[in-house]
């Protein structure tokens, strides 16, 4: 079964050669287009790990504190 970090994994040198290599067919300079690349792969890298970051599942996440024991 696939899931989101197996694609994002499969992504990312999709990104960084498909991406440079469609802005070099279209004219522009490779010293131009790889960073172009880099950035869309530094995007969905980001994204994996800061927007929908992994949890792991034996963590007990609580939506409201526990009120302190004053004694």
């Amino acid at each position: 079964m696939t899931g989101y970090y197996d694609i994002v994994l499969g992504l990312i040198p999709v990104a960084l050669l498909g991406i440079t290599a469609a802005l070099t067919f279209v004219g522009l300079s490779v010293t131009a287009a790889v960073p172009a690349g880099a950035f869309a792969a530094m995007m969905l890298m980001g994204h994996a790990m800061f927007v929908n970051a992994p949890l792991d599942s034996t963590d007990d996440v609580q939506s409201t504190p526990q009120p302190l024991n004053a004694d």
